[in-house]
């Protein structure tokens, strides 16, 4: 079960836009935490800044493999904001669209 203070961790992280970037890598691959300074072009204690508030709202795993860290994609906490984002959906629209479903949504 999701908590609100779960969703509040996770939006916070994606309020950065360094951070969307990171998800974006890790979501096509696993990294090295010096690749994405790297691709970044961010100091390694900026990246570990980041990395650590990702680490907090779950969104990222770390995984030792000898001396390196590999970052991955907690593609679990991703569906949670997922689902939280598709119990609007029948409401989006354009905004007759939207107008209208709140209409009969209000007849129920």
């Amino acid at each position: 079960m999701t908590t609100p203070t779960d969703l509040d961790k996770i939006f916070e992280a994606l309020g950065n836009q360094h951070r969307r970037e990171i998800i974006y890598a890790l979501s096509l691959q696993p990294h090295a935490i010096s690749q994405l300074a790297k691709m970044r072009e961010l100091s390694l204690p900026a990246i570990h800044k980041h990395i650590k508030i990702l680490e907090n709202a779950d969104l990222i795993k770390d995984k030792k493999s000898g001396r390196t860290h590999f970052l991955t994609i907690n593609r679990h906490a991703l569906q949670t904001l997922q689902e939280w984002l598709m119990q609007y959906q029948p409401y989006w629209g354009n905004d007759k669209e939207t107008l209208k479903n709140y209409e009969q949504h209000l007849k129920k």
